[in-house]
């Protein structure tokens, strides 16, 4: 076998470029050359399924483009390739190509029984909470009435510590609410 005199092996700089993408789930990409170590790596983001977290990711992304475009998902508006991406973020398809090592475009059924529907725990009636098997009439009460009286959640955490909700409880939950 044949090394580059700057491959990984004797590069200590892109060594340990790769060992923090590596070791780091959220590690923020700064160059063309990080994205080409994690693609090796097999790092992928699945923009479908992306949080603003995953996408801030990317060189170049601001929070309020990835904010914008996980809002616009969490609508049911399909991101079902690179060119979708680039017409929501209304960003040039020339600047997210180099990207695309890394980025996979899947679809999910709405209304397949595998991806269940979320709803948004800011806006949801009582009602509406109770048909999520697993939550009972008292609680889906309370995360009203706490709403009403305290405002909307931010996140998992946030309902969680307001509502002093169990892990169990939650770990089941946040596969049907949204934010």
């Amino acid at each position: 076998m044949v090394f580059s005199f700057f491959s990984t092996e004797f590069n200590p700089r892109k060594r340990k470029l790769r060992q923090q993408i590596e070791n780091n789930p959220y590690y923020r990409f700064q160059s063309l050359e990080e994205i080409a170590i994690a693609a090796e790596l097999g790092i992928k983001i699945d923009v479908t399924q992306a949080t603003i977290d995953d996408l801030l990711r990317l060189p170049g992304i601001s929070i309020h483009q990835a904010r914008n475009l996980v809002e616009l998902i969490q609508t049911g508006v399909d991101i079902l390739s690179i060119e979708d991406m680039s017409a929501a973020l209304n960003i040039p398809l020339s600047r997210l190509k180099p990207f695309s090592s890394i980025l996979t475009f899947s679809y999910y059924d709405p209304d397949s029984l595998v991806t269940p529907k979320k709803i948004n725990i800011n806006t949801v009636t009582s009602e509406d909470l109770q048909q999520i098997s697993t939550l009972s009439k008292d609680i889906s009460q309370e995360i009203i009435s706490d709403r009403q009286e305290k405002g909307n959640y931010k996140n998992l955490v946030d309902l969680q510590k307001r509502l002093k909700l169990n892990a169990t409880i939650i770990s089941e939950l946040m596969h049907y609410i949204r934010f």
